[in-house]
């Protein structure tokens, strides 16, 4: 008679790594409960909104008409909407691009000056950083002004040209070359300190090595700072876009709250048909476009930035 042979008992590992994947799931439930919490109802009463026509009169009667998808084939058939996709994807790669680059330039800076210069260096890029979006566009638009712009004075008496009574809005090409200089102005200081704090974390060991392997400066940069600072690089380009795709109030403060529709960006247009031509409903649906469009580029950025941890 043979002996029976019992399986063996699997309760403890499979509980171990059920534990295991859940735990982290454990872990961000609380501020992602809470994350939905509020912006559940909101987010859901737009997407509603955008669903019906809700215009001036519809609103004093607190009744829309239901449309469907009438307002978002109105929108993406709308030559002007999709100009405005247009500028506003190549006025955020500028501005993204020069965020970046320009703050890692600053940032490898940071670790070659003295220990004076750098915490005031440190200290301006927290004062910029710090400094309140409207204080910050009236100054620019003092800066840029018209009649009294320090910009035009400057420019004149270096004999750079006649910039008297210059108006750099005239031409929307100059205008939005101001808009990208004021965005990253005031962008480079979160860039620039988050990669400075990345740029710590690379060990001189190997930066040395390549050195005596006979790599250049570039070469060192290329081959070994940048590869162990590319999750940084994806939070940082990340963030960047989410906040220059949505970029309102420099435009629409410098621009006295009176933008034509060549300074539309996507979050102003969805503002100009919300409130000025009281289209609640179109407005919604753009905003919806935007919060879509975003999540998509936030979602590709996560998942590098996921592929880059499992990497390493």
């Amino acid at each position: 008679m043979g002996l029976a042979i019992a399986p063996p008992d699997l309760g403890p590992a499979l509980y171990q790594r059920f534990r295991r994947r859940l735990f982290p799931y454990a872990l961000i439930t609380p501020s992602v409960a809470v994350i939905a919490g509020i912006l559940a109802f909101p987010l859901g009463m737009l997407v509603w909104l955008s669903l019906q026509h809700y215009g001036l009169r519809e609103l004093i009667a607190h009744q829309g008409e239901w449309v469907g998808l009438g307002n978002y084939q109105a929108i993406l058939t709308d030559p002007l909407f999709h100009q405005v996709i247009v500028r506003s994807l190549a006025f955020t790669f500028a501005c993204v691009a020069l965020t970046v680059g320009l703050s890692t330039l600053i940032a490898m800076l940071l670790l070659k000056v003295s220990n004076a210069v750098r915490v005031l260096l440190m200290s301006a890029l927290v004062f910029v950083w710090a400094t309140p979006v409207v204080v910050t566009v009236d100054i620019w638009q003092w800066m840029f002004d018209y009649e009294f712009g320090v910009i035009n004075y400057l420019l004149t008496q270096l004999h750079l040209g006649n910039f008297i009574h210059h108006n750099w809005f005239d031409n929307p090409l100059q205008g939005w070359t101001v808009f990208v200089v004021i965005v990253v102005w005031g962008a480079i200081p979160f860039v620039t300190i988050t990669v400075y704090a990345g740029l710590l974390q690379v060990p001189n060991e190997l930066l040395d090595a390549a050195q005596v392997d006979g790599a250049g400066a570039w070469q060192r940069f290329r081959f070994v700072t940048a590869p162990m600072l590319k999750p940084i690089f994806l939070i940082v380009i990340c963030l960047s876009t989410i906040w220059d795709f949505g970029v309102f109030n420099q435009i629409y403060i410098l621009l006295n709250q009176r933008p034509s529709s060549d300074y539309y960006t996507i979050a102003i247009y969805s503002y100009r048909e919300s409130f000025g031509v009281t289209q609640y409903g179109i407005g919604a649906a753009i905003a919806v476009l935007l919060v879509l469009i975003l999540i998509v580029v936030t979602l590709f950025y996560v998942r590098e930035t996921v592929r880059q941890a499992e990497i390493a």
